[in-house]
């Protein structure tokens, strides 16, 4: 008799644990239409990451509203493009903010500049707030805090010599 409870106890515990984990395997999304905005945000910031490290000219403005600051960002970019042979660039997106069609994506990023393979690099890391707008389609339409766009301003910058004492 007790074996038969043992056996049966058994049965119920195996059935009993094959349906919680079949129910914990299929997560549903809740709001499928703010999932998938944050996925095209997600990707569009990947998207503008990948375009600079690639030194894809187009493939920025692609991503960007025609305004003077982001022509101005383009420039700096393809500034580095010139100057720079290899950029390796990451970002960690830290928050993501939406109101409406705006959104402000803030991420910590860390990247490292080289002339050539020979050059140690310019590393620098900093944080920015990519501002884009749009629900379908998401554009860039400005950039706060330390962008990792225009590396030789920076560079000019810090390689200037000190000015003499008087």
């Amino acid at each position: 008799m007790t074996s038969v409870i043992r056996t049966v106890a058994g049965i119920v515990g195996v059935a009993l644990l094959s349906l919680v984990s079949a129910g914990c395997g299929s997560k549903v999304v809740q709001y499928p239409e703010d999932h998938e905005r944050y996925l095209r945000i997600d990707k569009a910031v990947e998207s503008l990451r990948q375009a600079y490290v690639k030194k894809d000219s187009s493939g920025m403005v692609a991503l960007m509203v025609p305004i003077e600051q982001l022509e101005r960002l383009q420039r700096e970019a393809e500034s580095d493009f010139d100057i720079f042979h290899t950029i390796a660039l990451e970002f960690r997106i830290e928050r993501i903010m939406i109101e409406g069609e705006d959104v402000d994506v803030f991420v910590h990023w860390q990247g490292i500049w080289k002339k050539d393979s020979e050059d140690p690099g310019l590393r620098q890391r900093g944080h920015s707030r990519l501002q884009w707008v749009g629900t379908k389609a998401v554009l860039l339409r400005g950039v706060q805090g330390d962008a990792p766009f225009g590396m030789t301003g920076r560079q000019t910058s810090t390689d200037s010599p000190a000015s003499p004492d008087k």
